[in-house]
């Protein structure tokens, strides 16, 4: 019987949230890139290529390639017949070591990389997604609104409370709270006389990826998918839209304005000709995608795969942007099985050459700067804090955890001893997570230690 891969959800996150919502988010936010941070998130650094940190240990000598080669056979010997890796030379555009590289397996959350590239190119880094809230009816004397409100949402997974955004989303969210002072300060909205209604209409109403056949899927994505979600999809006896559309009409209350608030949120979607009320707008995409990547944040990455879909493809639904992402990937002569954008799904496939190819095509281009950006740094954040740490592949390399059960991989770039850059994608199947965590260590110091002009 498969184990269920192990969560955790970071203290001071929880601490934000209602009690009521606690059951949905004790298992949330593992992520299938090795499990979630214990502690809040740290702002993630914004290198365009991996960075040299200054140690105090005692660095072992460099290697040359003929060494590299043999270490390399080494712990992929040690990891099974079912693994595979590549590994290449981006300075002097050399292959240093294949084994298996061309088998397709799980990629698990690697395939971020390709969700966050697809992203980049269609989007761009500056893109935004905005919630937004508009009336269908009038204003009248003394701040009466007459009419209903609708709360829209355009996909942002940022969107919550103050609390919940200064813990979890490093303050770069959007919140409920601005949305509420421009109805209340720059709307002049007093009271209301219909009721507050949630628009998710952007995408489906599928709660969760293919792994869990579409159903709500709590202890992999952290909350519900929707196109309007609250606090990272968190929601109690409702959809996430209507709870979100709730927390709006007590945040309004709160701020004294009047409104019949029943016990249940209706959702529809907004009439044309509709007045915009208040508006906020999400991070820049560049920022989301650092939320995204350092933490391995799956609701994030099904979100932004259902936004691919609604802008570019056949609507908003993770099917449809996995297709936008495959055709993305084309574009680079890349061609794996795109079943989402997270990683979660087992019938996702793809080869240690068809990532690195892919980190080869974007490598100093401005999508490329980006995607480095967004990873986190191995023995410093995220969820390669212990991989490399107290090594000299600390600080040196920028990459994206995979991990499912049994299953644990690793992609992106590294600095090395002989100043030059190196991409490259480690598959290990088979070896438990602890030991595969231990032999990626190895091998990202030794891939660090290369000075390919050593004999």
């Amino acid at each position: 019987m498969r184990r269920r891969r192990r969560s955790s959800l970071p203290p001071r996150r929880l601490a934000v949230l209602r009690p009521a919502l606690l059951g949905l988010v004790l298992l949330a936010l593992a992520g299938c890139g090795g499990g979630g941070p214990t502690t809040a998130p740290q702002a993630p650094p914004a290198p365009s290529a991996p960075t040299t940190a200054a140690t105090t240990r005692i660095k072992p000598p460099p290697v040359g390639l003929a060494a590299l080669q043999a270490a390399m056979h080494h712990w992929m010997g040690r990891a099974g017949s079912e693994s595979g890796a590549n590994v290449y030379d981006l300075t002097t555009g050399t292959p240093l070591y294949a084994l298996r590289a061309g088998v397709g397996r799980a990629p698990a959350s690697v395939e971020k990389l390709y969700t966050t590239v697809a992203l980049l190119d269609e989007l761009g880094p500056d893109a935004r997604l905005r919630t937004t809230v508009l009336g269908a009816g009038s204003l009248g004397p003394g701040g009466a609104w007459h009419g209903n409100l609708y709360l829209r949402g355009g996909g942002d997974p940022s969107f919550g409370s103050e609390s919940f955004n200064r813990t979890w989303e490093l303050g770069y969210g959007s919140t409920l709270s601005a949305l509420v002072d421009q109805l209340t300060r720059r709307a002049g909205i007093r009271s209301v006389t219909g009721t507050v209604i949630a628009d998710a209409s952007l995408f489906d109403d599928r709660r969760g990826g293919p792994r869990s056949s579409y159903a709500p899927d709590t202890p992999d994505l952290g909350g519900q998918l929707s196109a309007l979600t609250y606090n990272h999809g968190a929601a109690v006896a409702m959809p996430p839209e209507a709870f979100a559309a709730r927390q709006l009409a007590l945040s309004l209350r709160a701020a004294h304005v009047q409104l019949a608030l029943g016990l249940r949120t209706p959702t529809a979607v907004t009439p044309h000709g509709a007045r915009r009320l208040a508006v906020v707008s999400s991070p820049r995409l560049s920022t989301l995608l650092r939320l995204m990547d350092v933490p391995s944040d799956d609701l994030y990455a099904e979100l932004l795969t259902k936004q691919l879909g609604a802008r570019f493809g056949a609507g908003g639904s993770i099917a449809s942007g996995a297709r936008v992402i495959a055709q993305e990937l084309d574009a680079y002569g890349v061609h794996p099985a795109v079943i989402d954008g997270s990683g979660l799904a087992r019938a996702d496939r793809s080869t240690p050459v068809q990532v690195v190819t892919l980190l080869r095509a974007v490598w100093h281009t401005a999508t490329g700067k980006v995607l480095a950006a967004s990873l986190p740094v191995t023995g410093i954040n995220g969820t390669v804090r212990r991989i490399g740490a107290g090594t000299v592949a600390q600080g040196q390399c920028v990459a994206k955890t995979g991990t499912l059960d049994f299953v644990t991989n690793l992609a992106g770039y590294c600095s090395s001893a002989g100043r030059d850059q190196i991409a490259f994608a480690v598959f290990i199947d088979g070896p438990d997570n602890a030991r595969g965590a231990a032999l990626l260590s190895r091998i990202v110091a030794d891939l660090v230690r290369l000075d390919p002009r050593l004999p």
